[in-house]
């Protein structure tokens, strides 16, 4: 519940703290005197955007803080995500500085307007009169049907389904288009790799084709210079062979007179018998010059292919072109691996689709059979707001779609006329009519909902004096359960708060302010007074309010 709220320098006000009390709780005062104020200064405190110009005085900041007793709301789990600090009293600031930067904390710990508003949700409900335009909407239609029905545990089992079902669908959809996509590819991409598989790519082959196309490229060259070689070698007057021969026996020679020589003599010998290997490889080597123009075709073909299959994929080696070639080998099995995925998924949103229709069917189940004690309850107190032949129709269907609510679809319908047809509440029902339903729909939620705090603001226009008492029943059996507070202009119901408070404007060292504060036993009777007779209070008014107070 709403504990305290302390306001500083804003609007009208220049400071002001009030503490509130449990049960149920009336603000009343004179039109203008700042009862709007009050609401302005708390939707601050619950995340409402800030307003510069809301500064009472410009050159000071705007301090805002409202107590909150918060031990019944089981909270704790949200302090604990919102890594926040629980207190059974939790204490939420706002400052609204005089250079339009606004700050906002919880139990002196800095938060975000996000989660000022998510924790203002629930605490407190503001309901004004243009809030009854929700009763047209199916959300909070079911909301209220869901309260009674008593769904909440199903529907969180439900939401939970349809969470993992909808990211599993988002997944299965993203593997689609994936597959979609690699299927416009696979042909060229099979191509590519049939191209590469039938080239029977091997390691270095570039430079060993390379090699081979220049010897057949150039066997008359080859043979002439081997013949040159040859003929070096083996002429008889100055061939090499001769010279080594004469070279060796000179030397031969050389060592038998002179010793210290005999190493030379050797290495003549050794040279000598390399040169006659040496010879014989070169003639090896020009036996081996053949002359092949098929051979040599064979070879430019398989050159020309590899080196377009190169350009074609932007590579510089065979080897990078094995590594192609393994990469598409590896897509076109991820395609399959794809299939196989979706196949797969497809199994799973199957079965949590045959889930989500037991839970959906549940849920439909419970709203119909809740649909008469709704209607039912509603129209009771509908009665005792001067609604005797007032009917709530409410329409379940089901539907082929999935969302948060279910596969249902509701219609809320209403007649204040006997013997006149139901239409669809927002079209049919007046503003006061909108009002009365709305505060019997509060009034049910509040039997079987744990409801936080909740502000009237002004519900009762529009509505007669003896409605008006029933009103102000109503709102004091809501106050048994949970804080209610009403601001009103009907002394009717202020006579049935338990506490009262009063706005009023004073003049302060020439400057208007709105102050406001509790009312005592004799100053109800005389507020009350006010406003059953006006600014000339008579003993009868003063008479009345004594008998609306008792």
């Amino acid at each position: 519940m709403l504990a305290s709220l302390s306001i500083e320098n804003f609007a009208l006000i220049d400071k002001l703290e009030i503490s509130f009390q449990s049960g149920f709780s009336t603000i009343t005062g004179e039109t203008g005197a700042g009862k709007s104020i009050l609401l302005g200064a708390l939707g601050l405190a619950l995340g409402n955007r800030a307003d510069f110009s809301a500064l009472k005085d410009k050159e000071r900041k705007c301090i805002i803080e409202a107590v909150f007793k918060i031990a019944d709301y089981d909270l704790r789990p949200w302090f604990a995500e919102a890594d926040l600090d629980y207190e059974d009293e939790t204490i939420i600031r706002r400052e609204i500085h005089p250079g339009g930067k606004s700050r906002a904390f919880v139990n002196d710990s800095p938060v975000n307007l996000q989660q000022l508003q998510q924790l203002g949700q629930f605490l407190i409900d503001i309901h004004s009169q243009h809030e009854t335009r929700s009763l047209g909407e199916e959300q909070y239609q079911f909301q209220i049907l869901d309260a009674v029905a008593q769904t909440n545990a199903l529907l969180n089992e439900y939401r939970m389904i349809l969470k993992d079902y909808r990211a599993d669908q988002k997944q299965l959809d993203a593997l689609r288009d994936r597959q979609a996509a690699a299927a416009r590819e696979q042909d060229f991409t099979a191509f590519l790799l049939s191209e590469l598989l039938n080239a029977d790519l091997r390691a270095g082959e570039i430079e060993i084709l390379e090699e081979e196309i220049s010897e057949l490229s150039n066997v008359t060259t080859l043979r002439e210079l081997f013949q040159k070689a040859i003929a070096l070698a083996e002429s008889e007057e100055s061939g090499l062979q001769k010279s080594l021969v004469d070279l060796k026996q000179t030397f031969q020679r050389i060592a038998a007179l002179t010793p210290k020589n005999e190493e030379i003599s050797n290495r003549i010998s050794v040279l000598a018998v390399e040169f006659d290997d040496i010879y014989q490889e070169i003639q090896q080597a020009a036996d081996s010059i053949v002359a092949d123009p098929n051979r040599l075709e064979q070879l430019q073909e398989r050159y020309q292919m590899l080196t377009n299959l190169l350009k074609k994929h932007q590579a510089a080696t065979i080897e990078e072109l094995i590594s192609i070639r393994n990469q598409l080998d590896e897509k076109v099995v991820s395609n399959s691996e794809i299939e196989f995925s979706i196949a797969n998924l497809e199994k799973v949103l199957q079965e949590k689709q045959l889930q989500l229709d037991e839970k959906a069917s549940r849920l439909h189940d419970m709203r119909l059979k809740a649909i008469p004690d709704l209607a039912a309850r509603l129209q009771s107190i509908l009665a005792m707001l001067g609604m005797p032949h007032a009917k709530i129709e409410l329409q379940l269907q089901k539907t082929h779609s999935y969302n948060s609510l279910g596969n249902s679809a509701l219609e809320f319908k209403f007649t204040a006329n006997k013997g006149t047809a139901a239409g669809l509440i927002h079209k049919v029902a007046s503003g006061g009519e909108m009002s009365r339903i709305m505060l019997a729909v509060k009034s049910v939620l509040a039997q079987f909902q744990n409801l936080p705090t909740i502000i009237f603001d002004e519900i009762d226009t529009g509505v007669s004096g003896e409605i008006a008492a029933s009103m102000g029943e109503i709102m004091a059996g809501m106050g048994e359960r949970m804080q209610v507070i009403a601001i009103t202009h009907l002394p009717q119901i202020a006579a049935r708060g338990q506490s009262q408070y009063k706005v009023h404007k004073v003049v302060q060292d020439g400057t208007t302010v709105s102050t406001i504060s509790r009312l005592e036993a004799d100053e109800r009777v005389a507020e009350i007074a006010r406003m059953l007779s006006g600014a000339a209070v008579s003993e009868s008014a003063v008479a009345h309010a004594k008998a609306l107070l008792n």
